[in-house]
């Protein structure tokens, strides 16, 4: 299948072409990086995780959200997401693999990276997200792609794929929970130091990924004759509200018991993020976008006229995009490191290498997701029309 990869319209080849341009002007900083190390990236001894690391939470978040359609699909038979299953699972292709790459670049020399399988240490968080990470993405790949070939083939899938996808679906939390208790098992970072951080990673995983898929379901609806279906992308948008109202009430539960409990250590982060601390307060406008940006959606999706309208539908995507983005990328990174124990107030902001270094890495990542969805919106064309 994939030879169906090189058939593509002008338009599709310019897109090819322009993604990888900015992977070889990311190749090229990242050259620079490895020469002169961290010291390119607006990391210093107080902020140690940074844009990259933002980058990696989130798109984790982005693959574990791919369950809101295994899970209904596969254990429930909710057929009406028969269409876009595989297109979710292929997203999580793509974002674990960013994922592994932002983990890569983070490193100061990626050889390091080895030391997990050479030099295995049972105790760390860090060795376990790996494994759930790289086991997440075999098994997406392997299902996906044999569901895939069976329905271009026009056969049933091998029998022994129904236990992978049972396997996946625990997988589909775990990914996000390892992440998750990287942070909140660090007790020296008091904004991290919280039971609830798993399940709110969860709420926004289960928030972002599926909007990201409306979002390109309603593209590949518009520029091919694939219809993901209507009725699918709804079921979706229902999803993405209440994940959004579950993030937003665990946001709101750990305000409260920072501020009722009145421990400075942890009121000063708070403090930082939403309000500014002795004079500091370069991430307020942003997170004060995320809570507009999120409450704004989370209307949207709650009056049925507007989730029903496909523009209004695509603009509350949009906003949950980027609400859930800022809300767990720059404000979580940079909120469990500022202040700093010691509470000094050292404020992160990512330096142009790092923005181009990733956006590079998100290249790849759309590279990869393109290749899948080609491959996938050619066979299930095929299966309408019976030509490609």
């Amino acid at each position: 299948m994939l030879e169906l990869a090189l058939k593509g319209s002008k338009p599709y080849w310019l897109w090819i072409a322009g993604l990888i341009a900015v992977i070889c002007t990311g190749a090229f900083f990242y050259a620079d990086q490895l020469k002169y190390g961290l010291m390119v990236t607006g990391q210093s001894r107080d902020v140690s995780w940074g844009f990259y690391t933002a980058q990696m939470t989130y798109f984790v978040g982005v693959a574990a959200g791919g369950v809101m359609l295994v899970l209904p699909y596969y254990l429930h038979d909710y057929k009406r997401f028969g269409r876009i299953t595989i297109l979710g699972e292929f997203l999580a292709v793509a974002a674990i693999i960013m994922c592994l790459l932002y983990l890569l670049i983070h490193l100061g020399q990626p050889m390091r990276a080895l030391n997990i399988l050479f030099h295995p240490t049972l105790g760390s968080v860090l060795f376990w997200d790996g494994n759930v990470l790289f086991g997440y993405l075999v098994l997406n790949i392997i299902i996906g792609w044999n569901v895939l070939d069976a329905e271009r083939n026009g056969i049933s899938p091998p029998f022994w794929i129904k236990p992978l996808i049972y396997i996946s679906i625990p997988m589909a939390f775990s990914i996000h929970t390892v992440t998750a208790f990287i942070y909140c098992g660090l007790p020296g970072r008091g904004f991290w130091l919280t039971a609830v951080l798993a399940p709110r990673f969860l709420a926004s995983a289960f928030a972002a990924g599926p909007s990201l898929l409306i979002l390109l379901c309603m593209f590949i609806r518009k520029m091919t004759k694939f219809d993901p279906g209507k009725e699918a992308i709804q079921t979706l948008a229902t999803i993405v509200m209440y994940g959004l109202i579950a993030n937003l009430f665990f946001l709101a539960c750990e305000v409260f018991v920072v501020l009722y409990s009145g421990i400075p250590s942890h009121i000063a982060h708070i403090q930082y993020l939403y309000v500014g601390l002795h004079g500091h307060g370069v991430l307020v406008p942003w997170m004060w976008t995320s809570i507009f940006a999120m409450v704004a959606a989370i209307i949207l999706l709650m009056i049925p006229s507007t989730r029903k309208n496909e523009i209004t539908l695509l603009f509350a995507c949009i906003l949950v995009f980027i609400g859930t983005w800022i809300d767990k990328g720059l404000g979580m990174i940079a909120g469990g490191f500022v202040p700093s124990p010691l509470h000094h107030i050292t404020e992160y902001i990512p330096s142009f290498h790092e923005l181009i270094i990733s956006a590079g890495v998100t290249a790849i990542g759309l590279l990869i997701l393109t290749l899948l969805y080609k491959i996938t919106i050619c066979v299930k064309e095929y299966n309408q029309s019976g030509t490609i």
